[in-house]
């Protein structure tokens, strides 16, 4: 009789550590959080007859570690990605899609309820949603907590793809720790799981923090002297990705005051007297090793503009181009960390989600293999 799907995984993963004449409490340590792998826990996903699957990310990490040979008489360390050399790459890049396939056969077996799929699911948490906070002055009234009618929500900024997110994040992971917290609440056990950056840098200070600790991502957002409303996404080379106005427009109506434009934060639409039209927004998707845990990942969602930030939400959970995009990034991206700013248009000022397989909507992307290969 065939081994399960389980057992398989099971069994090679004990072999792998065989191979690297590794025990298990080495294993843990290598793996890099043995304050959240014990020895017990390797042992269950090595346990052929009652396995527990490991998480697609531990998986991930496996994969990288028995891509090099390690020294019996050295402490094991992880490698990066982009330190392997063409023929550990490879060796990598086959061994994550072997352990990936056995896993996915063993949660889809007959019988075993799916989790979900794709970025947006997690194995394990906490998985914590950082969304920026709108600045006093353009709060509702009910953002004050002296209000009867007090509502959190109203503090948030960018609520459209908050809700866009979070809707389709609970229903990939409905046993998963999840939350979404305003910048200033953050605390060090939501810093070092798995995180979601919503929005710039100006209104969410998590955002600016961590973007300057992911050294290899060559893609920031900066904020420049002509725009006043959004930020901007700049490479090393000084190139930058902007939205796109349409022409300055007539109005019938008398220009608003320059009290009244900043008050508004319409200070981007008009200039010199005239107003123009958001036609096409910037949008900015990242998946990337947590800074501050390497076994979590950080998620950022960006935009120039709000549109942009909904539109990278979008990408992953609008159904009309959320399959054909998984499949895109999971061919185009096959270690699982990337970067790529993509075109937003605007359609009578709706946000739309960007279709990857579209050539003109991509506008940059970056992976650690191709820093490697450079």
């Amino acid at each position: 009789m065939a081994p399960s799907p389980e057992a398989e995984l099971a069994d090679r993963l004990r072999a792998l550590r065989r191979q690297q004449r590794l025990t298990q409490a080495k294993l843990a340590r290598a793996l890099g959080d043995a304050k959240r792998i014990s020895v017990s826990t390797i042992s269950s996903w090595e346990n052929s007859s009652d396995p527990k699957l490991p998480s697609a990310d531990l998986l991930r990490s496996y994969a990288l570690f028995c891509a090099q040979d390690h020294s019996a008489d050295a402490e094991p360390q992880l490698p990066r990605e982009q330190d392997l050399n063409a023929s550990e790459r490879e060796k990598f890049t086959a061994l994550h899609r072997e352990l990936i396939d056995l896993r996915d056969a063993a949660r889809n077996k007959p019988g075993t309820a799916s989790a979900g799929a794709g970025l947006w699911t997690f194995e394990e948490g906490p998985v914590t949603a950082i969304c920026p906070e709108a600045p006093a002055a353009y709060r509702s009234p009910l953002a004050d907590e002296a209000n009867p009618n007090y509502t959190r929500m109203y503090r948030y900024a960018d609520v459209d793809a908050l809700i866009e997110l979070w809707g389709h994040l609970r229903a990939c992971n409905p046993e998963l720790d999840a939350a979404h917290k305003l910048p200033d609440e953050a605390n060090a056990p939501d810093m070092t799981g798995h995180l979601i950056l919503l929005g710039g840098i100006v209104w969410n200070n998590v955002a600016h923090q961590l973007q300057s600790l992911v050294r290899d991502l060559p893609i920031q957002q900066v904020v420049t002297a002509d725009l006043f409303n959004g930020e901007v996404f700049m490479l090393p080379d000084g190139q930058e990705f902007r939205p796109l106005w349409s022409d300055y427009e007539r109005t019938s109506t008398k220009a608003p005051t320059k009290e009244e434009i900043t008050a508004a934060q319409t200070e981007d639409v008009w200039r010199n007297g005239q107003r123009r039209t958001l036609i096409e927004d910037v949008a900015f998707l990242a998946r990337v090793p947590n800074p501050l845990n390497h076994t979590r990942t950080l998620t950022v969602c960006s935009g120039v503009y709000s549109r942009g930030v909904l539109g990278a939400v979008r990408v992953l959970t609008d159904i009309a181009v959320r399959d054909r995009n998984e499949a895109y990034l999971a061919s185009r991206f096959p270690g699982g960390s990337f970067a790529i700013l993509m075109r937003v248009p605007l359609v009578n000022g709706e946000a739309m989600s960007p279709d990857l397989e579209i050539p003109h909507n991509v506008l940059y992307e970056w992976s650690p293999s191709d820093e490697a290969a450079a």
